[in-house]
């Protein structure tokens, strides 16, 4: 298999698989531009970006200049924002029905305290939407509380005063400025979402809340057409195919690969294939007691050779269940267990101490930081991964798993068939 020999990459395909986000892919390509060329300024390798030409997925082209070879590389943004976006209610009342039943889903099936045995950094990000949420609910009815009781105080004297008949026209008048009030704090709170991501995180965890683990039949069928694009590009002549799955997107590339491998998609004599998960949440899905199809494709996917799958995470990013083996931690991993390959992008170490005080506190950028510059670049290079002469498979060749893996299982849900 291609993915076991040191062929050098001069050209690769590359299909980026984003997490539940509802922005246009825009923001990837200008992310890619911004951060390559701060990376290759540290690491003195030369890397230019641009825009795709043709029919298809959204993307661009890379050409590069590392280790003394030229390389070019072809990105493809595997692109799901509008079913995000028609998932993402518009209403206060229906994200606070969400909030319920997410609530529900995660503590009745026992998902949640599992989950917290591993990692509490992620199980607090997806707590942060139901307590940001209910706190803005209770000022919310605190301020339109506040509002009908001076309007009764108020009324209430100029009934004694003036007019003792306007007595129900006061309580009319409490319950309408009080709902008024409310109504208008909780939209004032939504308004400002782009900065408190309660609403925005309130979507993602009840997504796949909402079937169990399962996935919604038009993201399988969005899965089928990415799948179809990988494939086919198995099957042309570049040397290395490499999926990039990030947060969500890392059980939906396990999925669509798993797919291909079993429908004998991935020729022996093909590119070599490469997949590498950043900042993984499987355990959101995976414990949860109808993600069969995921425990299934993690359980087949970890013994195959028809890959190179690569694990990367961070203790610093607590929106990802760092360094906890997502097949294992699942309770599915078989006796031939061979993937993923577990490692830290180790924020503390490969960030300056200046940059990692600067982002420390900013945990959505984080999350993002696996594509991004690092100033005291390690082995995990985002850019050399992409753009560079070597595969996966070879890069990360003898690397042993990180010492601080967490891969005890701990799901109670470790069934792969209904």
């Amino acid at each position: 298999m291609a993915t076991q020999t040191s062929k050098q990459v001069r050209r690769r395909r590359v299909f980026y698989i984003p997490g539940y986000d509802p922005i246009h892919p825009r923001r990837y390509r200008e992310l890619y531009r911004k951060e390559g060329r701060a990376q290759a300024d540290i690491s003195g390798y030369e890397i230019g970006l641009k825009p795709k030409t043709g029919k298809g997925n959204y993307g661009w082209h890379v050409t590069a200049q590392m280790q003394g070879q030229a390389t070019q590389a072809d990105i493809d943004v595997l692109v799901w924002s509008d079913i995000v976006r028609d998932s993402m209610s518009n209403s206060i009342p229906a994200t606070y029905g969400q909030l319920l039943r997410t609530a529900w889903t995660y503590a009745a099936s026992g998902a949640l305290w599992r989950l917290m045995r591993m990692r509490k950094g992620p199980v607090i990000a997806a707590l942060y939407p139901v307590g940001m949420l209910l706190t803005q609910l209770v000022l919310a009815l605190l301020a339109g509380w506040l509002v009908a009781r001076g309007i009764g105080a108020a009324g209430g004297v100029l009934a004694k005063a003036v007019a003792p008949w306007i007595g129900p026209l006061v309580v009319m008048a409490q319950i309408g400025g009080g709902l008024a009030l409310a109504v208008f704090a909780l939209r004032w709170f939504k308004a400002r979402d782009g900065k408190l991501y309660a609403y925005y995180l309130m979507h993602d965890f009840a997504y796949s809340a909402r079937w169990n683990g399962a996935n919604a039949p038009e993201l399988e069928a969005r899965m089928a057409r990415f799948g179809d694009e990988i494939a086919e590009a198995l099957n042309s002549d570049v040397d290395e195919v490499l999926v990039v799955g990030h947060s969500s997107g890392a059980h939906l590339s396990v999925s669509i690969l798993a797919d291909l491998i079993r429908a004998g998609r991935v020729p022996a004599d093909g590119p070599a294939l490469g997949f590498l998960s950043l900042g993984q949440v499987v355990p959101m899905v995976s414990f949860l007691p109808d993600a069969y199809r995921l425990r299934a494709d993690l359980q087949f996917l970890s013994a195959r050779d028809e890959l190179a799958w690569v694990d990367v995470t961070a203790p610093g990013d607590g929106c990802a269940f760092a360094l906890c083996d997502p097949v294992a931690v699942s309770g599915v991993a078989p006796q031939d267990k061979r993937w993923p390959l577990v490692i830290s992008a180790a924020f503390t170490q490969t960030l300056s101490e200046a940059r990692w005080k600067e982002l420390r506190w900013r945990f959505f950028r984080l999350h993002f930081q696996y594509l991004c510059a690092f100033d005291r670049v390690g082995d995990y290079d985002y850019f050399r991964i992409t753009a560079g002469p070597v595969t996966l498979a070879e890069r990360f060749s003898g690397r042993a798993p990180s010492k601080s893996r967490i891969a005890k299982p701990v799901s109670k849900y470790t069934s792969v068939a209904a």
